[in-house]
């Protein structure tokens, strides 16, 4: 993707910057504002506020929260006099005697609540990153955006412990790190940062499948919106059943219309194999009449699920029960070996899914502990996943046993392994 600098070589930075000073944005958060004198403080940097220009972005101002009801307040970048590192100095407002509150505009962000702890894809090894701090040029009054840190260095400054300084800092120019455009996927103008676009298209989709998988829901949506209809295509192809539910319930219809015309039948036909069935319904619409009869056909032929597959015979346990009381479980059940691979972990409410314990992880946990400190919270599950889709999570994970949820992850039942994979060997020898 981009050079990971040490050492800041001036190619990296914006032309006409000349004399400057180079800043981290956690240096500056909670540092005092003050109008004129140290005495006159009026709050906390909370954020800063950037436009996003041609380039690289550019500060228009600082956001101050302060909490308790008080309004927010905002102050423009021309107010700012100088940044000393006890305070940040400001001009008096241009009327009044306080600044107005925030109101965001089209085309803003913010560093801490739009970019910090962001995931970002890194083309250099095609592995998702997280944004630590972000790096900032102080020139001729300006405050200029010019790259990400996402060593570990970052995040030990976002937590006032700079001065264990572990590892050489690990920047990536803002050049090769562009907010994708989500106003196809999400109703807010919030900011998800990924690759260019231009440098997106050139990832292998089973790449952009994997990273897919990594993201939250709103970042899933935000970097398909990024692909055009063809790699779209190909990457929703790619990706796990759960992956794709999530992106098609995102799309709107004319856009899931183009991304449908790129793929092949049977692509289509395992596609909408794993859609929940009301959903299969609206989507055979956006198909022409052809794709929809051969669709149709072969759905016709795959009609067991997960749901219809699945056994209600497996162990719950809540998550502040102990390690004794769920083996106490165990020995009381009376169920065979085979079931009682795991624990799976509910809340409260005893139904949706929190967690799974290994029965290896159990016998070896003290007794006094509590299920939800030794669990696994990513917790591989099934849906309407067809035969298929759950060989090859089996293949995948080689799990003994996978849990099989609701839309809400309420757990109805499991899958063995046992029952799927000897189904899958039966249909090959025929």
């Amino acid at each position: 993707m981009a050079e990971k600098n040490q050492k800041i070589k001036m190619t990296d930075l914006p032309q006409g910057t000349g004399n400057f000073r180079l800043i981290y944005f956690s240096e500056l958060v909670k540092r005092p504002i003050c109008i004129g004198k140290i005495k006159n403080r009026i709050g906390k940097l909370t954020d800063v506020v950037f436009a996003l220009t041609e380039s690289y972005p550019e500060a228009v101002g600082i956001y101050i929260y302060h909490g308790w009801g008080k309004p927010t307040m905002f102050i423009p970048w021309t107010k700012v006099l100088k940044i000393e590192d006890d305070a940040i100095f400001v001009g008096p407002p241009e009327e009044g005697d306080k600044y107005p509150p925030f109101i965001d505009q089209q085309g803003w962000i913010l560093l801490d609540k739009h970019l910090m702890g962001r995931t970002i894809v890194d083309m250099d090894d095609r592995r998702v990153e997280v944004v630590n701090d972000l790096h900032l040029i102080e020139s001729r009054k300006r405050l200029i955006l010019v790259h990400v840190d996402i060593s570990f260095n970052g995040f030990l400054r976002r937590w006032g412990l700079e001065k264990f300084h572990w590892v050489k800092d690990d920047l990536i120019s803002w050049k090769y790190v562009q907010p994708l455009s989500v106003e196809d996927a999400v109703s807010t103008d919030k900011v998800s940062l990924s690759v260019t676009r231009k440098q997106i298209h050139n990832l292998p989709s089973e790449d952009l499948a994997d990273i897919l998988e990594e993201l939250s829901n709103e970042e899933k949506s935000a970097l398909f919106s990024a692909l055009n209809s063809e790699k779209a295509a190909e990457t929703l192809a790619d990706a796990e059943p759960r992956t794709q539910r999530q992106i098609i319930a995102n799309l709107r219809k004319e856009r899931a219309r183009n991304i449908f015309s790129e793929m092949t039948i049977p692509q289509l036909a395992a596609l909408f194999s794993v859609l929940p069935h009301d959903h299969v319904s609206d989507m055979m619409k956006l198909l022409t009449s052809e794709q929809a009869e051969r669709v149709s056909s072969i759905l016709s032929e795959r009609e067991s699920t997960a749901k219809g597959m699945m056994s209600g015979i497996f162990l719950t346990m809540p998550k502040k029960a102990t390690v004794a009381e769920a083996l106490a479980k165990i020995r009381q059940s009376g169920m065979e070996p085979e079931v009682i691979s795991y624990i799976y972990v509910v809340d409260d409410n005893g139904t949706k899914l929190a967690g799974v314990v290994d029965l290896r992880e159990l016998v070896l946990s003290a007794d006094n502990t509590a299920l939800d400190e030794i669990m696994a919270t990513h917790v591989v599950t099934a849906e309407d996943d067809t035969q298929e889709d759950l060989a090859e999570l089996f293949a995948k994970y080689h799990y003994r046993m996978i849990p099989v949820v609701d839309s809400n992850d309420n757990i109805l039942g499991i899958i063995q392994y046992n029952d799927i994979m000897k189904g899958v060997e039966t249909r090959i020898k025929l």
